[in-house]
């Protein structure tokens, strides 16, 4: 026992004489100490009034060699503020003892939620983050109040209601919505769709989209998140959907973005799309099922494809520039694909393919084969022509010189093969 004794009592004296770092050996809100911040403000993009936001990061830094305890992190203005901390896993209103060691970083997550109001134009969102040795952090977010279309649970798609489309403000659809039938859904100029993920927007049998922009306001249809390199992302919502036979729709100056597939054709549907710019698709920017499509002035560019016919049809395009640089997976089809046929649960399926006329068109692009592909099966019509048209891989296959295609600049250089067709900048 006394051989356990005289071990154990050195061994205590020996821990009890090396220093430890305790809560005491923490500087307790030093005031003459500056904590670094990853940003100067933690600013927030567009966020919908009552959807909330994206979470953003802010990364806080001791850059001396003490370590430092904050009595407090919190927000300036307290329950009232339309922010939400979590500071270092801590998500209580007011975080207490936050621990920072020497020439560590602890990490606070932030996020916006916005209460309607009266504002038709978005509006500033303040507040700031306050750190017990006096240091302060701004937030800021711009807010916008929209009209917001969300399908039930257990239903198909959510019903819009032509007749009261309110045009002061953006709309917001959540999961599918229906333009039903022998209605017409007007967008003006400047009107705004936005799409949660895997929102749709559906134009019903007999019922019409028209959405006439100007230069200078277009039609938007977009996804929600329009934060950080959200902005540009492809797949972030579905398509504008025209069933069948849904005749008399009109796109004409829009912007479509950051969907699957922009615009998606049934059997006998008819569109009409004009001074239009398609981007950041993750499938096919324009797909047409035995429909008619007419193009004009169209630009699409950053997508998987860019036009689609399947199952035949009638589709004339002029002044187009379908531009396909696409990076984001490794691409394994040809930026146009025309075929009279269509695989089906029942086998393959055939229509005539009336029409396929490129006018005045530029296609182009980084896949190794060329552009174009033709499919087609015996017994049905399969018309397709290139009139003073570049095509990669096609008989007027120049490079037309675009300005900078990393930067999404399609204008044409000096020079260029393509000066007097394509879209017209």
């Amino acid at each position: 026992m006394r051989r356990v004794l005289s071990i154990a009592l050195p061994l205590l004296l020996i821990a009890l004489s090396v220093p430890s770092c305790t809560k005491d050996a923490f500087e307790v809100d030093a005031a003459g100490v500056q904590l670094r911040f990853s940003q100067d403000t933690l600013s927030f993009d567009t966020v919908f009034t009552t959807l909330g936001t994206a979470t953003r990061r802010l990364t806080v830094y001791n850059p001396t060699a003490t370590p430092l305890r904050l009595t407090s992190v919190t927000l300036a203005q307290g329950r009232t503020s339309r922010f939400r901390l979590n500071v270092d896993g801590d998500t209580a209103l007011v975080a207490r003892d936050v621990e920072v060691d020497a020439g560590d970083s602890i990490f606070i997550f932030a996020q916006a939620c916005i209460d309607p109001n009266d504002s038709t134009s978005p509006f500033l969102v303040e507040d700031a983050i306050l750190f017990g040795n006096g240091q302060r952090l701004p937030l800021t977010a711009w807010g916008r109040n929209a009209v917001y279309h969300i399908q039930p649970q257990d239903t198909s798609w959510s019903v819009i209601d032509c007749d009261r489309w309110d045009a002061t403000l953006p709309h917001v659809i959540i999961g599918n919505a229906l333009v039903p039938e022998d209605k017409t859904l007007a967008l003006g100029p400047g009107a705004e769709i936005f799409f949660g993920p895997n929102g749709m927007l559906i134009v019903d049998s007999a019922a019409r989209l028209v959405a006439q922009g100007t230069a200078d306001a277009p039609v938007r249809f977009s996804s929600l998140r329009q934060d950080g390199w959200y902005r540009f992302l492809p797949g972030q919502w579905q398509t504008v959907w025209f069933y069948n036979y849904s005749t008399g729709n009109v796109i004409d100056h829009a912007i479509l973005e950051n969907g699957t597939g922009g615009l998606r054709c049934y059997p006998g549907a008819q569109l009409a799309v004009s001074n239009t710019v398609v981007r950041n698709m993750s499938d096919c920017a324009i797909i047409g099922q035995n429909a008619t499509v007419t193009g004009r002035n169209l630009l699409v560019y950053d997508c998987y494809a860019s036009f689609t016919a399947l199952l035949g049809g009638s589709y004339s395009f002029s002044r187009c520039t379908f531009a396909n640089y696409w990076n984001y997976t490794s691409r394994k089809v040809e930026t146009i694909v025309l075929s009279n046929a269509m695989n089906t649960p029942g086998g393959v399926v055939g229509a005539d393919l009336l029409r396929a006329d490129f006018q005045d068109c530029i296609v182009w692009g980084s896949y190794y084969s060329g552009e174009l592909y033709l499919s087609s099966v015996e017994g049905y019509a399969f018309n397709h022509r290139f009139t003073r048209s570049i095509l990669r891989g096609g008989e007027w296959s120049d490079d037309p010189l675009f300005a900078d295609p990393s930067s999404d600049d399609y204008t044409l250089q000096d020079g260029s093969p393509a000066e007097g067709i394509g879209y017209p900048f």
